[in-house]
C-alpha cells in the first residue's frame, strides 16, 4: 500500500490565533535561526504577494526577489533582509486582514512578530541609533517639553525652518513632517482633582462595570490634553464614574517598534501593578489612543502570557467607543444629542482595526441624528516615528495618499480618526489648512456638553 501524501492547505478559513512571543528563549536571539525563518517566510510571501499594497515592506521584499539572479528568495543577500524589516512598523494588518497562512495554518506565518524578532536582534546587537531611541522616549520627551518656559520654546522651534533643519540633521526628523504641539498644563494636571463625591453607583453592562480609570497616554497627556478632557466629559455625561489612574508611564509601543523588548518589560513593570490594582478595586481601564490599548490587550500579554496581572488588565481594558457600545446595547447610553454632525469622514486606525472589536466608533457616531459617517479603512502611513523620520517620510506620504484622496472625495463637514497622530499626518498631506477632529470631541459636541 502506498503512503498517502496530504498536500498543504492553500489557505485557512479559520480565525487567526496568536502564539506567545518566545522572547526569553535563547533560540529567539540566534541570528542563524532568525535568517532561516526569514527566508522561509519571505519565500511564502513571494509566492503569494497578496499584501503588496499594505505597506512598503512587501514591495521592498518583492523588488529584492525580482532583481536577484535567481528571481527567488534564495537569490537575495541575507544582509538585505534588514531593508524589509526596517519598513515594517508592526501595524498587524497583514496578519489580521490579508495573510491566509497565519496560525492555525500549518505554515504558521506571523510576519509582524517575525519582523519584531528581527528588530529585537538588531537592537540587542547595539545597532539602534541613539536618535531613534530618543524619538521613542515619548514619556521623557513629553515631561521635558512641557516644563514651564520650555514648552513655548519647543513649540516655536518645531515651527521654525532653521530649527527644523537642525532637527533633521541631528535626529533625522524630516523638516517637512508635521510635529505635534506640547501643552501645559498636561491632561493629568488638568484632571488630577476629578471630583468623585457625586459619582453614581456603578451599573454593569456586558463586560463593563461602569467605573473607568483613564490611562491618559503620552500623546493624550502631553500633546492633546483636550482628548482626555473630552473622554471624561462624555463618560460622566453617561453616568460612568471616571478618574485617572494613580500613576502611568509610556505603554511601551514606541520601544516595541524599535525591538527594544527589555524597555517594554521595564515599562510593564511600572504600569501593571497600578493598573492591576485599579482592576482589583472594581475599575475598568480605558485609553484614548488605539496603540496603547493594543499594547495591553495584545502585545504585553503575548510577551508575558503567564503573568496574572497582565491577564487581568487585558480583560479589563477597552477602546473608548467599544466601552460606549457595550453601554448602548444595555440601554445605558444617553441619546440626548443637541447638535447634528453632518457628514463625517472617519479614518479607522490600524491599531484599532486589529483589536477585532468592529467599527464601534462609527456605530456610536451614527446614533447622532443628522449625521452621516463615511468610513475609510486604510493605513495612514504615520505609525509613530515612521511618519516623521527623514528615512521613511516619503514612503509614509505615499502610503497616506489613498486615504487623503478618500477624505477629499467625501467632502465632509468633519474629518476624524481615533488616532490623532494619523489624523494630523493625513491633514498635513491634504494641505488645505483644515484641522482634524477626534471622534470623542465630535461626540461631546453632539451632546452639547
Amino acid at each position: 500500500m502506498s503512503d498517502t501524501v496530504t498536500a498543504p492547505r492553500e489557505g485557512s478559513l479559520e480565525a487567526p490565533t496568536r502564539h506567545p512571543l518566545d522572547w526569553k528563549a535563547p533560540s529567539f536571539w540566534d541570528q542563524a535561526a532568525l535568517d532561516a525563518e526569514l527566508e522561509r517566510v519571505f519565500d511564502i510571501c513571494h509566492g503569494c504577494r497578496r499584501c503588496v499594497s499594505l505597506c512598503q515592506a512587501f514591495p521592498t521584499l518583492f523588488d529584492l526577489v525580482d532583481s536577484s539572479t535567481t528571481m527567488e528568495v534564495d537569490g537575495v543577500d541575507k544582509a538585505d533582509y534588514a531593508r524589509v524589516v526596517e519598513q515594517c512598523y508592526l501595524c498587524d494588518l497583514c496578519y489580521q486582514t490579508k495573510c491566509p497562512y497565519v496560525p492555525p495554518h500549518e505554515w504558521n506565518v506571523d510576519f509582524p512578530h517575525l519582523m519584531l524578532r528581527a528588530k529585537a536582534v538588531h537592537h540587542r546587537a547595539g545597532a539602534t541609533p541613539r536618535s531613534a531611541t530618543l524619538l521613542s522616549s515619548t514619556d521623557a520627551v513629553g515631561r521635558a517639553a512641557t516644563l514651564p518656559l520650555v514648552v513655548g520654546v519647543v513649540n516655536r522651534a518645531n515651527r521654525n525652518g532653521p530649527a527644523r533643519a537642525l532637527l533633521e540633521k541631528t535626529l533625522g526628523v524630516d523638516r517637512q513632517a508635521r510635529l505635534p504641539e506640547y501643552h501645559r498644563p498636561t491632561a493629568r494636571q488638568r484632571l488630577r482633582r476629578l471630583d468623585q463625591s457625586a459619582a453614581p453607583d456603578p451599573v454593569a453592562a456586558g463586560p463593563t462595570r461602569g467605573r473607568v480609570a483613564v490611562f491618559a497616554t503620552c500623546y493624550g497627556n502631553y500633546n492633546l490634553p483636550s482628548l482626555a478632557e473630552d473622554l471624561v466629559a462624555v463618560f460622566r455625561h453617561n453616568g460612568i464614574a471616571t478618574r485617572l489612574l494613580a500613576r502611568e508611564h509610556c505603554c511601551g509601543m514606541p520601544r516595541l517598534e524599535l525591538g527594544d523588548l527589555d524597555a517594554v518589560a521595564r515599562y510593564k513593570a511600572r504600569n501593571l501593578p497600578v493598573m492591576a490594582a485599579a482592576v482589583a478595586e472594581g475599575w475598568d481601564i480605558v485609553a484614548p489612543i488605539p496603540s496603547c490599548v493594543l499594547m495591553f490587550k495584545q502585545e504585553i500579554p503575548l510577551m508575558f502570557p503567564d503573568d496574572p496581572e497582565v491577564q487581568a488588565v487585558k480583560r479589563a481594558i477597552f477602546d473608548p467607543f467599544e466601552y460606549l457600545v457595550h453601554r448602548h446595547r444595555a440601554g445605558l447610553l444617553r441619546a440626548d444629542f443637541l447638535n447634528p454632525l453632518g457628514k463625517v469622514a472617519y479614518h479607522v486606525p490600524c491599531h484599532q482595526r486589529v483589536q477585532n472589536i468592529g467599527p464601534k466608533t462609527r456605530e456610536v457616531l451614527a446614533l447622532v441624528p443628522g449625521t452621516e459617517v463615511t468610513v475609510i479603512e486604510r493605513c495612514s502611513g504615520h505609525d509613530g516615528t515612521y511618519g516623521v523620520k527623514k528615512a521613511t517620510y516619503a514612503n509614509a506620504r505615499k502610503i497616506a495618499r489613498p486615504v487623503e484622496s478618500r477624505v477629499k472625495q467625501a467632502a465632509a463637514d468633519h474629518f476624524a480618526s481615533d488616532c490623532p497622530m494619523a489624523a494630523a499626518h493625513i491633514a498635513h498631506g491634504l494641505g488645505d489648512g483644515a484641522e482634524p477632529s477626534h471622534p470623542m470631541a465630535l461626540l461631546r459636541r453632539a451632546y452639547g456638553i
